[in-house]
């Protein structure tokens, strides 16, 4: 099992879960987090500190979110680990909870 970054993480970015990760086990896009399935040791920690209340148990997802698995896997294999908290993306308050924001995510790989 493992724990899955959903849609509400999209456009927020923030990274209260990364600092309390103990196998470090986030990958960073440009305006989305993922977790690395075959990292996650299943702790739990990272869903109570999420602001955006974007992180799920896999076996806790949503029927119209169970994609995002799949999705997560994929963008670990691209994005660089993120280690350390960050501040959240400037615009997080007010993406924090629209709904659709899928189209809005970029998986392009960032530079640096």
């Amino acid at each position: 099992m493992t724990y899955v970054v959903t849609d509400n993480c999209i456009q927020c970015k923030y990274t209260d879960c990364v600092e309390v990760c103990p196998v470090e086990c986030f990958y960073e896009g440009p305006n989305f987090l993922v977790i690395h399935p075959g990292e996650c040791i299943d702790c739990d920690d990272c869903v109570d500190v999420c602001p955006a209340n974007a992180i799920f148990n896999e076996d806790d997802l949503p029927e119209d979110k169970k994609h995002f698995l799949a999705l997560n896997e994929e963008l670990a294999q691209i994005w660089p680990q993120i280690t350390d908290q960050k501040d959240p993306l400037p615009d997080a308050a007010k993406w924090d909870g629209v709904a659709g924001k899928l189209e809005h995510l970029d998986k392009s790989v960032p530079e640096g």
